[in-house]
């Protein structure tokens, strides 16, 4: 198995469309047309995960975190990025990194933190505005259950828990060949009507090329007539963060407790208890201040994230319990989410998962 199959599913499942303008996912070092021998998974790259990976005889790592940002202007020994970059070249060894893209899935990292404190009824915290797009093409009518499967099968026509979705309108079609044309239906020359319907179908734009090359392989015409209208609707499938709910209300003294075990915490930071019990939950893996906001306007009781700063507590207002669990904590469950995920999809193929702890901060 290649390289480039790992990526290939991957990209199908958090495309590199969906990360944030900052970031830098992808293949960072390495080559896709690679063999792989042995894939490590882990949260951070880091020297000591090189070494594991050495050791282990993997030549393939599979980060959630980029360790390379910014522009590098020359590779010495003196920076843990410029040694990190050398042993792994040296090494042969291929880095990938998923990070933004897949924070920004609804299958991805916060769904993971919500099932580990068992949340139900979830959706995205934060919806991506301008992601979606609605394709119109015009369809023979004989024609339109094939090619509309196509399309379905491509990405088209979700729209939340709903899929094979359209709108369809029938209609006469009206068109003249010329000289260099060959109709499927019709003469060169000759004006012609057909029986079409009208189908318009939502698509995510990173899914727009599969769908437009499904239609075209599926439509009958040698030219398919169709538009595609970008849409300002938010993505309810994408965005950053998520809420949900617990299966009955706790205590909120208790739930606490509850999340120090299930997320296998040594610590966390909270703001005052304003609420005695629990039931609408905001997660956001990593650094989630930014959506506080959110969590207050959709009235969650409270908000776990990572990388709280000291005057962001303030901004609770006594309206919502902001629960700092850390960066790493909140993220380490990643590589579980990230090995079951490829695990489903290469059942021929055993996934490392890391073992070191790549987490810069340490308790007392």
């Amino acid at each position: 198995m290649q390289i480039k199959e790992i990526i290939s599913y991957l990209e199908s499942w958090a495309p590199p469309t969906l990360q944030e303008s900052y970031d830098n996912s992808g293949l960072l070092i390495g080559e896709k047309d690679t063999e792989v021998s042995e894939i490590l998974i882990t949260l951070d790259i880091t020297e000591d995960v090189i070494d594991e990976a050495i050791a282990t005889k993997s030549n393939l790592i599979i980060a959630h975190h980029p360790f390379i940002f910014k522009g590098i202007k020359r590779i010495g020994n003196t920076h843990w990025i410029d040694r990190c970059i050398r042993k792994a070249i040296k090494h042969d060894i291929s880095i990938y990194a998923i990070h933004t893209n897949l924070d920004n899935v609804h299958t991805g990292v916060n769904k993971k933190i919500a099932e580990k404190i068992g949340l139900k009824n979830l959706s995205i915290l934060q919806p991506k505005k301008e992601t979606l797009s609605k394709l119109t093409v015009f369809i023979p009518t004989d024609n339109m259950q094939e090619v509309l499967h196509a399309m379905y099968e491509a990405g088209a026509g979700t729209i939340g828990n709903y899929d094979h979705c359209s709108f369809q309108v029938p209609g006469t079609g009206t068109f003249r060949g010329n000289e260099n044309s060959n109709p499927t239906i019709g003469e060169q020359g000759q004006d012609e009507e057909v029986n079409e319907t009208r189908v318009e179908v939502l698509v995510p734009n990173y899914r727009m090329s599969a769908v437009l090359f499904a239609m075209n392989k599926s439509h009958p015409y040698e030219e398919v007539a169709h538009f595609i209208t970008q849409l300002s609707n938010t993505n309810q499938e994408v965005g950053a963060g998520m809420i949900g709910e617990l299966p009955e209300k706790m205590d909120s003294n208790d739930f606490l407790s509850y999340l120090k075990e299930q997320m296998q915490l040594k610590m966390i930071r909270h703001t005052d208890i304003v609420h005695p019990s629990i039931k609408k939950v905001a997660v956001c893996g990593g650094s989630g201040s930014f959506l506080l906001g959110a969590a207050q306007k959709k009235q969650a009781d409270i908000f776990i994230t990572g990388d709280f700063k000291y005057h962001d507590f303030f901004e609770a207002n006594r309206e919502i319990i902001i629960v700092d669990i850390g960066h790493y904590e909140s993220e380490v469950f990643t590589k579980e989410l990230i090995q079951d995920a490829l695990t489903k999809n290469f059942t021929k193929f055993a996934f490392r998962l890391s073992q070191v702890d790549t987490n810069p901060i340490k308790y007392l």
